[in-house]
């Protein structure tokens, strides 16, 4: 499906799509916006989508805190079905506003950030959701909201859930062969994005995604599992020991549910660093991540809610 960027002053939005940020006085005084949205999105929404979108009713698993909102959003139109997941963010800083006053193309926001980093990672090869629309209100007087809808991953699962019910329907050693592709898989999927320097920042298991259909099989995992919430994702070189580390805390933390022992955590360590697992550097690394885990977990005992 074709895509488009709009960038445009409050005005009717079947205005000519254009890449005019505006000048520094409309969005230090009057506000821009800066739109992004599938070909299809308007025949699902309306075409005064941007006048409504910070203020629509989703359909279920709404969730509001901290000036933010998120929520799972069906839209219909003739006989067509669009699931999409809708995230709002209503308050950010004004310091953000200010800078996207001054450099209206940097995505200080959430919404337009988290659309350029879903994009960047679908291009290296990683399953994503798809973005289908996203925009940045900017101003005036450094006021700053953002949006972002990505389709649903329908009929799918998070790994947490996922793992204890393939656990449940398949017998141990088809279950032990199900988990060793899908290691393996997420292993190649860690080590594309650190090998570019770049870091999720929120690498639990919640956040991987696989086919429902894909409990009751053993599939070629290649390119069929999918990772989301990308809004943290940031490239580092110098400080890259410490994200490294920092990801793979979160996942060996988030690795202890039903179903994973200690043999498909080495299987993972193996896929992941490959002939250089016993290098004194990989020995260090995962003496790092290994504690990293223990205070993730640590902090959840003391903070139940807080682990994603």
């Amino acid at each position: 499906m074709s895509q488009a960027l709009q960038t445009e002053p409050h005005a009717a939005v079947d205005t000519p799509t254009s890449m005019d940020t505006g000048t520094f006085f409309q969005r230090l005084f009057t506000g821009v916006r800066r739109l992004y949205a599938r070909a299809d999105w308007s025949e699902f929404v309306g075409s005064d989508w941007p006048d409504h979108i910070m203020a629509a009713d989703v359909t279920d698993d709404f969730n509001a805190k901290q000036g933010r909102s998120t929520g799972r959003w069906i839209l219909e139109t003739d006989g067509r079905q669009l699931p999409v997941y809708l995230k709002r963010h209503y308050q950010l800083p004004l310091w953000h506003g200010i800078l996207a006053a001054f450099w209206p193309e940097g995505n200080w926001s959430p919404g337009m950030l988290e659309r350029r980093n879903l994009e960047w990672a679908h291009e290296q090869g990683i399953c994503v959701p798809r973005v289908v629309a996203a925009g940045e209100f900017l101003g005036p007087w450094g006021k700053l909201q953002s949006f972002l809808a990505i389709e649903e991953l329908t009929n799918m699962l998070p790994l947490h859930q996922a793992i204890p019910q393939a656990d449940r329907h398949l017998d141990p050693l088809t279950f032990r062969k199900w988990k060793n592709g899908l290691v393996k898989e997420i292993a190649r999927m860690a080590r594309l994005l650190h090998d570019k320097n770049s870091f999720h920042k929120d690498f639990y298991l919640c956040h991987f995604f696989i086919h429902r259909d894909d409990l009751f099989c053993i599939p070629n995992w290649r390119n069929r599992v999918f990772l989301i919430d990308f809004h943290r994702l940031t490239q580092h070189s110098l400080t890259r020991a410490f994200w490294v580390s920092k990801d793979l805390g979160q996942l060996l933390f988030s690795s202890e549910v039903e179903g994973i022992d200690a043999r498909d955590r080495l299987r993972f360590w193996r896929a992941y660093r490959g002939l250089d697992r016993r290098s004194r550097r990989s020995r260090f690394l995962r003496g790092v991540a290994r504690y990293r885990g223990w205070r993730y977990r640590e902090h959840n005992e003391k903070h139940p809610l807080g682990n994603s």
